[in-house]
């Protein structure tokens, strides 16, 4: 095997033994799980419209189920399957925050449900937590004040 000795034989090297990305059907399949998604939140939707709620209440509605589908499907390891097709589709929408949350406390649940669960399951989701809400809060003293 010949000596890799600069810094572009490097990068030809590892050109010629990664395998390429099928880049325009990953983008495909994200646009459609992500439109999907989208479609049966859509969809919920219209069936709250329907039953008389107001937009704030199918609006939050909608929030809730897809949430509590996407950590059921994490659960049962189905969403993570959906994730390695899909891409960013299936992680772009609200189904995303769920899995983020529930995958960590998975994959932690040996080490008790305190310490465990408890303890990593807002790893990943805590600093979006930590800001989103922080930020909500300054924005709204803001608006009091200020609109």
């Amino acid at each position: 095997m010949k000596k890799i000795e600069t810094k572009q034989e490097y990068l030809n090297y590892v050109d010629k033994k990664s395998p390429n990305s099928p880049i325009l059907k990953n983008c495909f399949n994200a646009f459609w799980v992500g439109g999907l998604i989208c479609s049966i939140g859509q969809i919920i939707f219209d069936f709250c419209k329907y039953k008389g709620f107001d937009d704030t209440a199918c609006s939050t509605i909608v929030s809730i189920v897809l949430i509590g589908l996407a950590a059921i499907l994490t659960g049962l390891n189905i969403f993570n399957k959906i994730g390695k097709f899909a891409g960013a589709g299936s992680l772009v929408p609200i189904t995303g925050f769920a899995n983020s949350i529930v995958s960590p406390a998975i994959e932690y649940k040996s080490e008790g449900y305190v310490m465990g669960v408890g303890g990593k399951m807002f790893t990943v989701a805590g600093p979006v937590l930590v800001y989103g809400i922080s930020t909500s809060i300054i924005v709204g003293i803001i608006a009091t004040f200020f609109v």
